[in-house]
């Protein structure tokens, strides 16, 4: 059968379907899967013989079916795109494009919306349960679902195309170290390295550029915490998930439609310090919350992490200067730069390929001076496709031997 002929038979069955329901009284929403699947069922054979002039295999009718179930239950054309996993995330531009992100690399697919209402449908559907709503004086959101995967809509005056989607799904496998190591986005002496400044109490600053795998891997350097510490989460969106039992996370909460009730990632970390953390965990600082950040750092939290979005491992400390000062506006630029210095003694740059990799691509000591000063300890190999150890002893690594109990024979090797 041509898809448009499906397609009207679909839209007709539909239709139908929401009369009998509503002839019955029924709400779909309200019903669980399985008695879902029963009532839908009765209500789709009773609509066939009311038009016996339809002639559909079995096979016809049972993709008809699936597709009614999403339009009612989920979310239309892009609802097998949401359970298919090697979808990590979907980009909807208006109601006639749909792209997909698929093992790190874009696709345009052949899923439309019938039209921008079809669109915005699906889209309040979405929001409504987090008791959001997009409307022209709040055009643009953030949510969440409630597995965890993210929602960015943008519409009308925003966006000129028609309401935009983007889900960042949810991915409900957590990595390990040796799933990084398969896939070369670092090798195992780097590993155990990463490993012991963890359990040394290190102060690590993930950088990239956006989907590079920084909250992949502060996850899994979340995990190597000793469960003895407790550790408090920082997040937007709350997406750690450290395979740890003491740990507190706390989520930012945007302002209500009257501009009131904010909670920002600064108030959280600032109401962290009087919880008793060991460490603090910042899924990303983008703000004023640096400040807090780095005087926690310096002031006995040691061990802490964040990320933080930028091209270079050198850029992401001009970027953290920038937003240490918009923390206080008394704070000079000298001041600020001895602060993050002295606060930060790991940077791991990651980024993410042409082909889609996501690799770690250095991983550097900052030096304590004056001035920003990075030693490369690893730097990406391209003929291995993995960092390598540089040779560069780090300076505080008498103390990895110490407190984590890690001094490899590599360390005594040097250029």
């Amino acid at each position: 059968m041509e898809d448009n002929a499906k397609n009207n038979i679909k839209e007709k069955l539909l239709g139908q379907l929401r009369d009998k329901a509503e002839e019955y009284s029924l709400d779909f929403a309200k019903l669980d899967e399985a008695h879902f699947q029963r009532r839908i069922e009765a209500l789709f054979k009773s609509v066939l013989r009311e038009n016996r002039d339809l002639q559909l295999t079995r096979g016809e009718q049972e993709e008809i079916m699936s597709e009614i179930a999403s339009e009612i239950l989920g979310l239309g054309p892009i609802d097998k795109l949401m359970k298919d996993p090697s979808v990590s995330e979907i980009m909807v531009n208006g109601s006639q494009q749909v792209y997909i992100e698929k093992n790190g690399r874009l696709e345009l697919t052949n899923i439309t919306f019938k039209d921008e209402q079809h669109l915005l449908y699906f889209i309040e559907k979405i929001i409504s349960p987090v008791g959001r709503r997009v409307t022209e004086y709040e055009p643009y959101i953030d949510a969440r679902f409630k597995d965890g995967s993210r929602v960015n809509v943008v519409k009308h005056p925003v966006s000129t195309i028609g309401a935009v989607l983007t889900i960042r799904k949810f991915s409900h496998r957590i990595l390990t170290t040796d799933d990084l190591i398969s896939f070369k986005t670092m090798d195992q002496f780097a590993a155990e390295f990463l490993k012991s400044c963890v359990i040394s109490r290190r102060n690590i600053l993930i950088s990239g550029g956006a989907g590079s795998g920084k909250t992949t891997l502060l996850n899994i350097l979340g995990s190597y915490i000793p469960e003895e510490e407790r550790v408090i989460t920082i997040e937007d969106t709350r997406e750690l998930r450290l395979s740890r039992k003491h740990t507190v996370p706390l989520e930012t909460r945007p302002p209500s439609i009257e501009g009131k009730g904010e909670i920002t990632i600064r108030e959280l970390v600032r109401n962290s310090l009087h919880m008793r953390p060991d460490r603090i965990i910042i899924g990303e600082v983008r703000g004023g919350e640096v400040l807090d950040m780095i005087q926690a750092m310096n002031t006995g939290h040691e061990g802490s992490m964040t990320t933080l979005h930028a091209n270079s491992a050198i850029q992401a400390l001009d970027r953290l200067e920038v937003l240490a000062l918009m923390g206080s506006a008394n704070m000079a630029s000298e001041l600020a730069k001895r602060q993050i210095i002295s606060a930060i003694d790991l940077i791991i740059h990651m980024a993410r390929l042409p082909d889609g990799v996501r690799k770690i691509v250095q991983i550097s000591e900052i030096l304590k001076g004056k001035e920003y000063n990075l030693q490369d300890t690893f730097a990406f190999d391209h003929r291995a496709g993995t960092v390598k150890f540089t040779g560069k002893v780090p300076a505080f690594a008498p103390d990895l031997a110490v407190k984590a109990g890690y001094s490899p024979a590599e360390f005594s090797v040097r250029p």
